[in-house]
């Protein structure tokens, strides 16, 4: 799986602007067990290079994806990332094997307490849950130096690039048919940049009625 990784990022290297993925990324890609983070049915299929239904209507991201955009936040070992969208929780687990600590936030209640169950068993202590609506953020632990959101909003929510630290940034897919990954990074005067980086295609990001 990480050799494909490698070899399709040298492949859009021209449109993501990263020639390579970072090594640390590559290892935490190495390291965590998708399989476990995929409904029993479809561990076959864990390590090939595409998505897969985790169920209620949603989706675990293609990894070459999962590694894109965890490379494009730019992490450090002191840094507290806010997720947006759990899903299967395999995200947050490649965060939590670069980062200090990972808030993730999932709206389907199931999905959440699968995930956190997930997180419990393989000993992933850095690793913080919460039922609720991601357009929110997650406010009581916010500055954040990073936030990646895992599914696709029509507009970037101010709450999150309120949480976002100056100089941080979020990797965000924005669009409804047609999406965009956009990395977003916070001005000091609080104004942010926007830059994009490939076409992609995730579940729209459910709101709460």
């Amino acid at each position: 799986m990480v050799r494909e990784i490698r070899d399709l990022s040298a492949q859009v290297a021209v449109e993501t602007g990263q020639s390579a993925l970072d090594k640390q990324v590559l290892e935490a890609m190495e390291t965590v067990r998708r399989h476990e983070f995929v409904p029993k049915f479809q561990r076959h299929a864990a390590y090939k290079n595409r998505p897969l239904p985790i169920g209620a209507g949603q989706t675990i991201s293609q990894p070459f994806i999962v590694a894109l955009m965890t490379d494009l936040l730019n992490l450090q070992p002191e840094h507290k990332v806010l997720e947006i969208g759990t899903g299967s929780g395999y995200q947050a687990a490649v965060l939590a094997k670069l980062a200090k600590d990972v808030y993730t936030i999932e709206i389907v209640d199931s999905l959440s307490k699968d995930a956190a169950r997930t997180f419990s068993r393989l000993s992933y202590t850095n690793v913080y849950t919460k039922i609720g609506d991601g357009y929110a953020g997650w406010v009581e632990h916010a500055p954040y130096d990073a936030i990646v959101v895992t599914a696709a909003p029509d507009h970037i929510p101010a709450a999150l690039i309120e949480q976002l630290k100056p100089g941080g940034r979020m990797v965000i897919p924005v669009g409804t048919l047609w999406q965009e990954l956009l990395v977003v990074t916070k001005n000091a005067d609080g104004t942010t940049t926007s830059e994009d980086v490939v076409p992609v295609r995730f579940v729209p990001l459910t709101r709460e009625k």
